[in-house]
């Protein structure tokens, strides 16, 4: 009889211990939720539950889309989580496989972009707001843009040193006050430079669709800009056939071909 209470206690003992263990991680992973969704302060929260929430954005793996432009379609292809990237035109490709950068120059056309500076480039802007989600940004109130009569919130989006190619670039994204959907992005060029700019140039977002429950742009428009403010239409960029998936890109799309040139 001895024996029996000894197992029946060391028993109710062990299941003790597993139901304890499993009420503490029940207890971290909400913890954890909330701290993943804290790091965001209010105003940017607020833009991104506008466009679909940064939750869903995050679960996204690959974002394609394509441009098409005076010498045939440009198609941009991104794994979300890695970054490797596929650029590919009629005239060249560029790639990044997550650690090498590479062009490919098609029937005798010589590529004279820059492709370290255009890597990424057009995929930043597309996905706004959800980009300024990324790890080491550094969000403050900016000073609202007043155009045409209506005033937008502003957040300043800057980044801890070392972060990316131009950790000295700026952002600032504008929203409706009461929608909270983007209507405005600011930014400064630092490519190259060892400083801070405060050079902002001006893109308006106003045309949106909706893709996977997220607010995509179909199309962004450049302004020019007079006293630091935007004042008239300069050009639009037009998307089109956008993909955005949970499922990943194939690695192998990314991967460098036989005679490219390696990018350093």
């Amino acid at each position: 009889m001895k024996k029996i209470l000894l197992l029946f206690t060391v028993a109710t003992f062990i299941v003790a211990c597993k139901n304890e263990t499993k009420s503490t991680t029940e207890v971290e992973d909400i913890k954890q939720e909330d701290i993943t969704t804290s790091v965001y302060p209010e105003s940017i929260t607020k833009v991104f539950d506008a466009h679909g929430g940064i939750d869903n954005w995050n679960k996204m793996k690959t974002l394609s889309f394509t441009m098409n432009k005076p010498k045939g379609a440009e198609v941009t292809t991104t794994n979300l989580k890695t970054r490797a990237e596929l650029i590919d035109t009629p005239t060249h490709a560029a790639g990044f496989d997550g650690r090498t950068l590479w062009v490919n120059e098609k029937d005798g056309n010589e590529y004279k972009g820059n492709a370290k500076f255009y890597k990424g480039l057009m995929m930043y802007f597309y996905a706004m707001p959800f980009i300024v989600g990324d790890d080491g940004i550094i969000y403050e109130e900016s000073e609202p843009l007043t155009f045409e009569g209506k005033t937008y919130p502003g957040v300043l989006i800057s980044y801890d040193a070392g972060v990316g190619v131009s950790p000295n670039d700026q952002y600032i994204v504008y929203y409706d006050a009461d929608s909270g959907q983007m209507q405005w992005l600011a930014y400064t060029v630092t490519f190259g430079k060892e400083e801070k700019s405060k050079s902002f140039r001006y893109i308006r977002y106003d045309n949106w669709q909706t893709l996977s429950g997220l607010a995509l742009p179909k199309s962004i428009s450049w302004y020019t800009v007079e006293e630091g403010k935007p004042t008239e239409l300069r050009n639009t960029v037009e998307f089109a056939d956008v993909v955005i998936s949970e499922a990943a890109p194939k690695d192998a799309m990314f991967g460098m071909p036989e005679g490219a040139k390696i990018i350093e």
